[in-house]
């Protein structure tokens, strides 16, 4: 009978609880990790996660605080005193991403002219008739995909039109074959001879075999490097053999026209080893070092020239001077 009379009391004050929505949780600890539905109602932070009145679990949302980059070319108009490497210091762009952006551009500038500058590393290409997404992609060693993404286009393209294809600056452009042109140090010129030092360098001389240029009797167009007769000559940057053979006073000469378009020439050489159209990546043998054409004993005539115009090709990674 005693038994009895405390089932049904615990019965009796089952029922209660029940009819007066009594919760027993209210009397348990809550677990490690749990979440109060008080709490929650009320409006609580748990950790790292916001709970609302509603018992709507919120995760924080990461908002960017650097601004996103811009997808759309920079036209840059040429002001009159301006220079290449005066645009690309004001303008925070690497002087060969202004040429690469600029096929056949010429030096000096002319005021009026307009600039293409790509807004993020990388170069900006202007679409040809008969361009399609692929074959701007295989001229240029990328990814269609890559195109694409960046510039939210899937084509066809319209003639004149401008594309932005960009490029990790820590791996440089690619060959049309698709491997970097430049493996050793993209986005630089490495030292044909390494470890070779340079003898004569870039501008005005007092050497009589200079021709005369830029209103100076005589002007040295390149850098001399020393080097044994016989010497390999390795590509400065990567790109591809335009020209091949004996010129004036270079004698035989090799040219590349690297990734960038700029036109890098090799003189004075004793045997070229590359064939025009022939694709090189930087490190690449060209040929062997000489002394043909105005030249009084072996050594590397390395010239750098952009739109048919001599520029300093220094500096040079890894030469000794």
């Amino acid at each position: 009978m005693r038994i009895n009379r405390y089932v049904t009391h615990a019965v009796v004050l089952l029922v209660a609880a029940v009819l007066s929505s009594f919760s027993l949780s209210s009397y348990l600890k809550p677990a490690q990790g749990s979440i109060d539905a008080r709490a929650a109602n009320a409006g609580a932070t748990v950790g790292d996660v916001s709970i609302g009145r509603d018992t709507t679990i919120i995760q924080p949302v990461s908002i960017p605080t650097s601004a996103l980059p811009s997808h759309t070319p920079i036209f840059y108009k040429v002001a009159a005193g301006d220079t290449l490497d005066g645009i690309a210091k004001t303008l925070d762009v690497p002087f060969r991403e202004i040429t690469w952006s600029n096929p056949g551009l010429r030096l000096p500038l002319v005021a009026g002219q307009v600039l293409r500058l790509p807004p993020v590393p990388g170069f900006v290409v202007t679409v040809k008739r008969g361009d399609s997404l692929a074959s701007i992609a295989m001229a240029n060693g990328t990814d269609p995909l890559t195109i694409v993404d960046f510039n939210r286009t899937t084509g066809p393209l319209t003639p004149g039109t401008t594309l932005v294809i960009p490029v990790d600056p820590e791996v440089g452009p690619n060959l049309p074959s698709g491997v970097p042109a430049d493996p050793i140090k993209p986005g630089e010129f490495v030292c044909p001879i390494l470890g070779s030092s340079i003898i004569q360098g870039f501008g005005p001389s007092s050497f009589g075999l200079d021709a005369p240029y830029d209103g100076y009797l005589h002007f040295h167009k390149g850098v001399d490097i020393v080097g044994a007769y016989g010497t390999p000559i390795d590509a400065a940057a990567g790109g591809k053999v335009t020209a091949v053979g004996f010129l004036g006073g270079f004698g035989l000469r090799v040219e590349v026209t690297d990734s960038y378009g700029l036109v890098e020439i090799y003189a004075h050489m004793s045997e070229a080893s590359v064939a025009i159209g022939q694709q090189v990546q930087q490190g690449d043998k060209l040929g062997l070092v000489g002394s043909t054409g105005n030249s009084i004993g072996p050594h590397l005539h390395f010239q750098l020239e952009i739109g048919g115009v001599p520029t300093d090709p220094r500096p040079l990674s890894g030469c000794a001077g």
